[in-house]
């Protein structure tokens, strides 16, 4: 713990990014807020600890195709993404892509100690932490061992049964003692490109809908763009290649919101 404690003291901002279930595009979210931080003038400063330790996705996400995680006399050192984000994932430790990681929770627990403690952070304006999705072992184990965890963004889609489950995301944040920043609602609409008509896909209005019903702030909704899946593919956030489109849009506007946030935590 005290490894902990001296590699976290220098990171001013730590955030997790949690949903309840899968397929919201929580690791979407993720990697293009850390990047939008960083590209605001912290280069070099921003950390994305990737703690889906047997679904990691997030070196694709940001490009990171061959390189491996590296041991010096400091620690381990990250590696490298777009706008000098540095990544900690399982996903470079494995041998392959298609190696699987079978561990109980008493493994996950070590492992995540390991990266949060082992690992050469250096100091940092924000560590984001992208949890998996629900309330296991390893979203438990790291809201245990970063108590000063300055808040969650909760990622969800408009859909009722997203609605539904999301509710446990946020019991859980609350009986961590963890503050919420707010909801961030993924997938919100589609424009057709043909007629230019608007179409809910997964329904309309569910994040702001569960964020009141919660007494949490509604902290914006993303639009859904074909071309963010395929820029995941390729590993380049969507914001850098597509800095004018409404998506990347809204998530400078969350961004906004998460910096006014830390200022007064």
């Amino acid at each position: 713990m005290e490894l902990i404690k001296l590699r976290m003291g220098k990171i001013k901002h730590k955030i997790a990014i949690i949903s309840g279930k899968g397929g919201v595009g929580k690791s979407l979210v993720t990697v293009n807020l850390a990047t939008g931080l960083a590209k605001n003038g912290r280069d070099g400063r921003v950390a994305i600890f990737d703690a889906d330790l047997t679904g990691p996705c997030v070196p694709k996400m940001m490009g990171i195709k061959s390189e491996k995680l590296v041991a010096g006399p400091p620690g381990i050192f990250p590696a490298v993404g777009d706008e000098g984000v540095k990544v900690v994932s399982m996903a470079l430790l494995l041998p392959s892509v298609e190696s699987p990681v079978i561990w109980r929770g008493p493994l996950k627990m070590g492992a995540i100690r390991q990266f949060l403690g082992e690992v050469a952070w250096g100091p940092l304006d924000f560590l984001l932490v992208d949890l998996p999705p629900g309330t296991g072992d390893e979203s438990l184990s790291v809201l245990q061992l970063l108590p000063e965890m300055d808040g969650v963004v909760i990622v969800t889609i408009p859909s009722e049964v997203s609605q539904e489950v999301v509710k446990k995301a946020v019991t859980f944040a609350r009986k961590m003692n963890v503050p919420i920043f707010g909801i961030v609602e993924n997938m919100s609409s589609l424009v057709c490109p043909h007629c230019g008509e608007t179409i809910n896909v997964f329904g309309e209005g569910g994040g702001e809908k569960i964020a009141q019903d919660m007494g949490m702030e509604f902290l914006g909704s993303i639009p859904i763009d074909p071309k963010i899946s395929a820029d995941s593919d390729e590993g380049t956030p969507f914001i850098i290649r597509h800095p004018d489109s409404p998506a990347s849009k809204a998530f400078g506007e969350i961004i906004e919101k998460i910096e006014e946030k830390v200022k007064l935590s």
